[in-house]
């Protein structure tokens, strides 16, 4: 188990950041590790997330800053050389994998079906994303698949929110949740970083009750 993995076994919970303003992104970084969540997924769906990245991994060193949504090998080569600690992508590509695993950073792609879990098991994955979880079957289908793949840890994302977390977080196959419910668009807009803090911590508390 990676450092990464051993973080989120402890905090169970991964917060997803889009942003364009680095400034924004340092202070969203600082409210959330305030709040509990140190490792902190930067999504690459604006023109300044990776810009957003670097600036929040230098101003918030206790952070663990990783880059997802990353769709090619391109773009996870250049998320890797702007500093990324982890790379997360929606789907499971073998492109995207190799190229983390020659840069020796933990990678999780993307499944949603039994075909493509077997696929990645194959790869010898053994932490991958559900997503988009609750579209995909929600914690009943995490149930099912890990009857079948045992030794394979998830990390729920899509839907995930304060109201589902416990559920997913009780199943013994989840290792985190991922979700923007912990940075609201309204709270980034108008600079409302008290809220994403406490939203983080009122995480952190379900995460330690769901897991005992």
């Amino acid at each position: 188990m990676n450092r990464i993995e051993q973080q989120l076994e402890q905090t169970a919970v991964i917060p997803i950041v889009q942003s364009d303003d680095p400034a924004v992104a340092i202070q969203t970084t600082r409210a959330l590790a305030a709040g509990g969540l140190s490792v902190v997924e930067f999504v690459l769906r604006t023109p300044q997330a990776l810009s957003c990245m670097v600036a929040a991994a230098s101003a918030v060193p206790e952070a663990i800053v990783g880059v997802g949504t990353v769709l090619s090998a391109g773009q996870a080569s250049e998320a890797i050389a702007a500093g990324a600690k982890f790379v997360v992508s929606p789907g499971l590509q073998r492109e995207v994998v190799d190229v983390a695993r020659e840069h020796a950073l933990p990678v999780f792609p993307g499944v949603a079906s039994a075909t493509e879990v077997q696929q990645a098991w194959n790869m010898g994955l053994r932490v991958l994303k559900f997503f988009p979880a609750e579209l995909s079957g929600g914690a009943a289908m995490i149930k099912t698949l890990s009857s079948v793949f045992g030794g394979v840890r998830f990390m729920p994302t899509g839907g995930i929110s304060a109201d589902n977390l416990g559920e997913y977080l009780r199943l013994p196959a989840v290792l985190a949740c991922g979700g923007s419910w912990l940075t609201p668009k309204a709270a980034l807009e108008s600079g409302d970083f008290d809220t994403i803090t406490k939203l983080a911590a009122e995480a952190v508390s379900v995460a330690a009750a769901s897991r005992g």
